[in-house]
């Protein structure tokens, strides 16, 4: 494909997103509908789209139009610094020539902070000083990240072998089984370290966060929103002989898990009603994904006031059941992955008012500015 032909084929794509379908699911049915297009084209027009869902209200102010996805790639090809002419051409599958409107239209150099206007309140009142700052690093696209997985290898083996596979990685500097890829993502899936089970793919701030919650071994553990059991494996990973459960109100979000725990040499319990009491509770709960934009952003601007408090709604609500399974001297592990206070402080700050049996005894926040994805835990202990 052309570049022009790529960003016609953007425009399509954007167009549907922009009516309410989700990113992934329209390129996906692009790509089925175009087997025309080679990986390369592929991974470029996805980067296209999601890079301008990043920046949908800056783009859109540089091309002219919000409403459909040609005024977002005019923008998008107005912010690269290419002249439109030669996008827009209408020649071959190129986007058809540009309107006399497109033409007049003068471009909004205005910023703007690219988030959902009456988000904004709840945004600088959450993250403070960095409000701006955080925004900013929404616009653009997310590292990848790789965890070593110690019961397959060492860090030095996970690397080597990475390496072997034109995969080239560095290391965290506090975390050392947190390797942050710098060359060669898109063939981690076909590695010999990603197929035996050496590493996994995982952000760094939901690494960081289960690593700071504590662990023996032989210790009762529940994952209780579980989804593809990332954080199962992450805190399987740290001790030995812990039986480990895993819960999601979706079973099929956890179909995968058996095969990635066997890959990662460790047994995983599959639980449609679990029963307590557990040593330890993680519970990353259902949230407005706010903290990992970077990597979804259409789901920015799907989000309401009226879907944000009914995930308010269902947090509380698991919060409160998820309380009950926890033994006395045991934790409970609260995390989302939003930097909405919302979902977040208020959350903890509720169900202690509610259940005088728990405290907090740590909690931590993450954004882009100091780690991977935006990311919220707090630990609570349950006194009696």
């Amino acid at each position: 494909m052309t570049p022009a032909a790529r960003v016609a084929a953007a425009i399509d794509i954007l167009d549907h997103v922009l009516d309410g379908e989700p990113a992934e699911r329209a390129l996906l049915r692009w790509s089925r509908n175009s087997r025309f297009a080679g990986s390369g084209d592929r991974a470029a027009v996805r980067d296209l789209v999601f890079d301008s869902l990043r920046r949908r209200d800056s783009l859109a102010r540089l091309g002219g139009s919000a409403t459909g996805g040609r005024g977002l790639m005019l923008g998008h090809v107005r912010a690269s610094g290419r002249d439109p002419d030669e996008v827009f051409t209408g020649v071959g599958h190129a986007p058809s020539t540009l309107t006399s409107d497109e033409r007049r239209h003068v471009p909004d150099v205005e910023q703007g902070s690219d988030l959902p206007d009456w988000l904004w309140p709840q945004w600088k009142a959450s993250l403070g000083a960095d409000a701006t700052a955080v925004a900013e690093a929404m616009r653009h696209r997310a590292p990848v990240w790789l965890r070593v997985n110690p019961r397959r290898a060492s860090v030095e083996e996970a690397i080597g072998s990475l390496r072997a596979a034109d995969v080239h990685v560095e290391r965290h500097g506090v975390l050392h089984t947190a390797l942050r890829v710098l060359e060669g993502e898109r063939r981690i899936a076909r590695s010999e370290a990603y197929l035996k089970g050496l590493v996994e793919l995982q952000d760094l701030s939901p690494q960081l966060a289960c690593a700071a919650v504590p662990l023996r071994s032989g210790d009762h553990v529940l994952d209780y929103c579980a989804g593809g059991g990332g954080k199962t494996l992450a805190l399987g990973g740290r001790q030995d002989k812990m039986r480990l459960v895993a819960h999601d109100a979706s079973a099929e979000r956890m179909k995968d898990l058996p095969d990635r725990a066997a890959r990662a040499d460790l047994r995983v319990e599959i639980s449609g009603t679990p029963q307590g009491p557990f040593d330890l509770v993680v519970a990353d709960v259902p949230c407005s994904g706010s903290g990992t934009w970077r990597r979804s952003p259409d789901m920015k601007w799907r989000l309401t006031p009226d879907s944000l408090s009914a995930l308010v709604r269902t947090q509380s609500e698991i919060l409160d059941r998820v309380a009950t399974l926890v033994r006395p001297g045991g934790h409970l592990a609260y995390m989302t992955c939003s930097v909405l206070d919302a979902e977040n402080d208020d959350q903890i700050a509720g169900l202690l008012d509610r259940d005088t049996g728990y405290q907090r005894v740590h909690r931590q926040s993450w954004t882009p500015l100091d780690a991977g994805d935006g990311f919220y835990l707090a630990l609570l202990c349950r006194k009696f």
